[in-house]
């Protein structure tokens, strides 16, 4: 009977598989430089907002309520140059976290969402529900959703061990930087709103859609859905075991909330319809 020589690869010709490996992992960034920007809002675009919104739903509840009245003023910030990923966190890419860890897959029970008191019904959350580890059917492409903040960081982590690169949270006014230039224009892709540029309840369908279906309202650094389709986690804190989202959703329409200067704080264990999140590259 011949003889099985055991072939061991050397180190060195694994390195290409493995880059290999990372490469088909790594979603698409874009580059958002060091320096200045306009952040926040002045009076002139608070009440733009209040109007845009006045006119959507026929009341003044925005107003009276404050909404936007929490924004800081126009102002001169700056950041350091990242990396953002250009596209809300998909439950295609979701899945393969979910797949390598056993982590929780995304979905709410009746109990949990009626805690949780939002204005949707639970039969509103059965279309993004997870069953068995997978995704919605017809889903893979639109951004996860029911999601908690630390959902998303245990994603973060997860990506950073399997790329080699070091992802987290982006704070929130590197957020906004990304969402809008550095000119201070009120939406992502100019001054005047436009509901053709966006996924929210102005002209969508009511419904979140495969990310990047709207490449007309990319940010001037190229960053997508930044208006409208879902909220997003940041890394900044809005009070005790609350965390800032941004960015507006499918479910809102006017759309002043869906500027990237509009804020306002989630429970971290919040599991919701409307919110998802995106990560950033720093050095």
């Amino acid at each position: 009977m011949p003889t099985r020589r055991l072939v061991i690869a050397a180190p060195a010709l694994l390195v290409p598989s493995v880059r290999a490996a990372r490469a088909r992992l790594d979603p698409p960034t874009v580059i958002v430089p060091a320096g200045s920007f306009l952040e926040g809002s002045d009076r002139a675009e608070r009440e733009l907002a209040y109007a845009l919104d006045e006119a959507a739903y026929g009341s003044d509840i925005t107003r009276r309520q404050r909404w936007y009245e929490n924004e800081p003023p126009l102002r001169r910030a700056t950041t350091g140059a990242f990396r953002i990923l250009r596209d809300p966190v998909t439950n295609r890419l979701y899945a393969r976290f979910v797949a390598a860890t056993g982590h929780r897959a995304p979905a709410v029970d009746p109990e949990t969402w009626r805690r949780q008191r939002l204005i949707h019904p639970f039969e509103a959350t059965l279309r993004f529900q997870w069953h068995g580890g997978r995704p919605p059917p017809g889903r893979l492409d639109h951004p996860v959703v029911l999601v908690s903040w630390d959902d998303a960081v245990a994603f973060a982590r997860w990506l950073s061990a399997e790329t080699g690169r070091s992802w987290r949270l982006p704070r929130e006014r590197e957020w906004e930087k990304a969402a809008r230039g550095t000119d201070g224009r009120p939406f992502p892709w100019g001054r005047r709103f436009d509901p053709t540029r966006l996924n929210s309840a102005d002209a969508g369908p009511f419904d979140t859609v495969p990310v990047g279906s709207h490449p007309e309202g990319a940010s001037p650094f190229g960053m997508r859905d930044a208006a409208g389709q879902v909220y997003e986690w940041t890394a900044t804190p809005a009070g005790p075991g609350r965390f800032v989202v941004k960015g507006g959703s499918w479910d809102d329409r006017g759309c002043g909330v869906c500027r990237p200067a509009a804020r306002h704080g989630r429970p971290r264990d919040l599991r919701h319809i409307l919110v998802g999140f995106r990560l950033v590259e720093a050095p």
